[in-house]
């Protein structure tokens, strides 16, 4: 996906989230989960693959129940920058509320993450401060 679509959702000189750009070189396995309260309350899983973090929404928030399933709205690829971002987006702006980090740490896949993500069916398993499994 890249970072066109972030990039045309956000006016920079308006907003304090991170320009970025993909990173290349990245071979990380970061993985976050931010709480945003934008016109929503919902929380924001980001894994990095590709050299930006792949996003979805999920209203409900995480489960700490494994066996749980929870929507998971798949959302523009964000910046690897994102990841230690917290801060406030100024109302009237695309995402418009807190965001704080809820959970940080690192994932690791099942299998092929690139089929996985490509079928829409990406398993992994969590290594968090809050979530593991």
């Amino acid at each position: 996906m890249g970072l066109e679509t972030y990039q045309e959702k956000r006016r920079f000189e308006r907003t304090p989230e991170p320009k970025g750009e993909v990173e290349a070189s990245s071979s990380g396995n970061l993985y976050i989960i931010q709480k945003h309260a934008a016109s929503h309350l919902h929380y924001d899983l980001r894994l990095e693959l590709d050299g930006v973090l792949k996003s979805w929404a999920v209203p409900k928030g995480p489960s700490m129940n494994p066996g749980e399933k929870r929507l998971a709205v798949h959302v523009e690829d964000h910046p690897i920058e994102y990841g230690s971002f917290e801060g406030i987006i100024a109302q009237g702006e695309y995402g418009g509320g807190t965001v704080m980090l809820w959970d940080r740490g690192t994932w690791e896949p099942l299998g092929d993450p690139h089929k996985g993500y490509a079928k829409g069916d990406l398993k992994f398993d969590l290594h968090g401060e809050r979530l593991a499994g």
